[in-house]
């Protein structure tokens, strides 16, 4: 990655990022596409603090009215920009359907999330469409002044004070994640570093996390590569391509795959 200042801009040209791709592709829920001069501008926020990046043709991207120390102390790592995906890139297209979904988007980057929005995000994303995900985060925010709550505000809410999300059943399984992660009974930063099996085993103990849930949470909030969240396209995926098992010179890195194929077999189907 490189990078120049302009005025209160900064410029950064990094050939392995696509923001359509990267923040608009169900792995984070609080970017919003606005109009704009560029080829695309996104607005969104990460641990609350906001942000608006844009894309040129050219491939460089415009970090505005972003200072130095932000970029360099925040974003660069929740755009995991300190990772050579060409190389991650050149491992997976060892195989040859890996190939073919690198190539169709390779731009994708895994963000660098917070865990416990992750948790709640994930919780709510549960039979759920992208918009709708979006359009209860947006509430849950707007009832705390714009902010994503703390596990210890929303551990004062129930399910029956959580009826302004507009949620379903996902609200009882809001308050129980708040409550255990409020109390420390849920311990984040514990679980993300314990052996994978252990990680699952201890956000399953959450209501409503099954695997699914609890490998995205590893994923995208704990930035465990190994992860490998499986639904409905990737068991597509699985049955077709992979039945014998997904190709093990890649499990370190198999949720990095998941997400290029994620997006090449929902796009070609």
């Amino acid at each position: 990655m490189d990078y120049s200042i302009r005025g209160c801009d900064i410029i950064v040209s990094e050939r392995d990022l696509d923001l359509d791709e990267t923040l608009d592709c169900g792995q984070a829920f609080r970017w919003k596409k606005i109009a704009s001069d560029y080829d695309c501008t996104y607005e969104g926020r990460f641990l609350n603090d906001y942000l608006m990046v844009s894309q040129e043709k050219s491939g460089q991207f415009i970090f505005h009215n972003t200072t130095e120390e932000d970029l360099l102390g925040k974003w660069v790592d929740y755009f995991d920009l300190s990772t050579d995906y060409s190389e991650i890139k050149r491992r997976l297209s060892e195989d040859e359907t890996l190939s073919k979904a690198c190539g169709f988007a390779g731009g994708i980057r895994l963000l660098r999330q917070d865990k416990w929005e992750c948790l709640i995000s994930f919780i709510i994303s549960q039979n759920n469409n992208i918009p709708r995900i979006k359009g209860i985060i947006d509430r849950l925010c707007e009832r705390y002044e714009g902010r994503f709550p703390t596990a210890d505000e929303l551990s004062r809410e129930t399910a029956d004070s959580l009826a302004y999300l507009r949620s379903g059943f996902r609200a009882k399984y809001i308050e129980d994640a708040s409550k255990r992660t409020a109390s420390g009974n849920t311990a984040l930063d514990t679980i993300a570093k314990l052996p994978i099996e252990e990680a699952r085993s201890a956000l399953r103990e959450i209501k409503g996390v099954g695997p699914k849930v609890a490998e995205c949470v590893l994923l995208f909030g704990m930035h465990r590569t190994e992860a490998f969240p499986i639904d409905v396209w990737i068991k597509r995926v699985m049955a077709e391509y992979y039945p014998n098992g997904f190709p093990a010179f890649a499990a370190d890195i198999a949720g990095i795959a998941q997400q290029y194929l994620f997006h090449y077999i929902r796009c070609n189907s």
